[in-house]
């Protein structure tokens, strides 16, 4: 099959084309590189001039004062250059309802573009949208990435992009996308709760791994256990990263002999993915029921990670005897006792991450789960056709 892979986020998509090709298909990713993280595209959308030293100064004033960035703008007009030779393609997944991060009006008319261009269009509840921002504001689960907001609304300001997903104008580009798209498919069991009951949820594929550029890292528990911290500024709050950086001057001053940290923010992927090579422990996310993507990567290393495991999680994997991850809670005194007990007990981590790189080469091979993905298109085509 022809695929195109529109959008980008945390290399999910340059995965899952890795096993399609592997598997004989023909595979083309449109993105912007998710931002500072770089990822690959075939065709990429990345704002260059926006970025320059010189236009970025008033990319600042103007964003300062209009609150719009003219990035995104350029985003779309790249794009639109790109249209003509996006159409003819088997099967087009967008990584989310606003794939292409531009002004939202063209967003609808590019995507409109897409629909007529092509097949089958699908779409990953990967990342924020419509139907998740407003499950998460109804609050009806304790632990998740607008908490921080609910419990404190002066926070709004940084919340800002995540409420926008609520607005009248996305709202409408929700129900564009609703309507046209074969169907939605979830990446993890964060945006499965969302979509309980939802007529277009085609259910869960997990994120795909590939453990091949991956490879198990063999610990040295004989020197320091090294604990790794990667800021992204922009989702700081909906991260928590805040309760891991209290508990790591909790631990940093309570082990000083026996462990290093490591902090960083914002840096390209390439550089992200081998800083943490020599750490023990991996702090991801601290209001999660699944594990992102930066999490399941460090899980193929071998790494402890805190990030999302909560019952969901565990009872839909059948996890209830194999602790693959520590769940972490925007929680100091909690993640302090999780922190003490693996610094004291290193046999402890050398366990937790050879069954967390177990678990994701059961549960998250690229190819395995490109097979489903193809499973899951090919279903929804076939009982299109029947209806026909």
């Amino acid at each position: 099959m022809k695929i195109l892979l529109l959008g980008e986020y945390s290399r999910l998509h340059n995965s899952l084309k890795e096993g399609l090709i592997a598997l004989g298909h023909e595979v083309v990713i449109v993105s912007n590189g998710d931002g500072f993280k770089n990822y690959p595209a075939d065709y990429s959308i990345r704002p260059n001039w926006s970025n320059n030293k010189w236009v970025n100064y008033f990319r600042q004033i103007i964003f300062k004062i209009f609150q719009f960035d003219i990035a995104t703008l350029e985003q779309g007009i790249r794009f639109y250059f790109l249209l003509h030779k996006l159409k003819g393609f088997d099967v087009v997944q967008l990584i989310n309802e606003q794939p292409i991060k531009t002004l939202r009006s063209f967003e609808k008319y590019f995507l409109n573009k897409i629909f007529k261009q092509n097949k089958c269009v699908f779409v990953l509840s990967s990342g924020v949208d419509y139907i998740s921002v407003r499950f998460l504001l109804d609050g009806k689960l304790p632990k998740t990435i607008i908490q921080p907001y609910l419990e404190n609304p002066s926070l709004k300001k940084e919340y800002i992009y995540l409420l926008e997903y609520v607005s009248s104008e996305h709202k409408k580009l929700h129900d564009f996308v609703y309507q046209n798209c074969k169907g939605i498919i979830a990446s993890d069991m964060d945006y499965v709760l969302p979509l309980q009951g939802n007529k277009k949820f085609l259910g869960l594929v997990p994120n795909p791994v590939n453990t091949n550029t991956l490879g198990y890292t063999t610990l040295n528990f004989s020197t320091k256990i090294v604990v790794f911290l990667g800021i992204n500024k922009w989702n700081h709050h909906q991260k928590g990263i805040s309760f891991f950086q209290k508990a790591i001057e909790i631990i940093r001053t309570k082990y000083p002999e026996k462990i290093e940290i490591i902090i960083v923010e914002n840096i390209p992927y390439k550089d992200y993915i081998n800083l943490y090579n020599k750490a023990h422990i991996l702090l991801d996310q601290c209001f999660a029921y699944d594990q992102g993507y930066n999490a399941l990567e460090a899980m193929a290393k071998g790494k402890v990670v805190f990030t999302g495991a909560e019952k969901e999680f565990l009872e839909h994997y059948n996890l209830q005897e194999d602790e693959v991850a520590i769940n972490a809670k925007p929680d100091v005194d909690y993640l302090v006792e999780k922190l003490s007990m693996l610094i004291e007990n290193p046999s402890m981590i050398e366990a937790i991450g050879t069954k967390a790189r177990n678990f994701i080469e059961k549960e998250h091979n690229y190819i395995k789960i490109a097979e489903k993905y193809l499973a899951v298109w090919n279903k929804q085509k076939l009982s299109e056709e029947e209806e026909h």
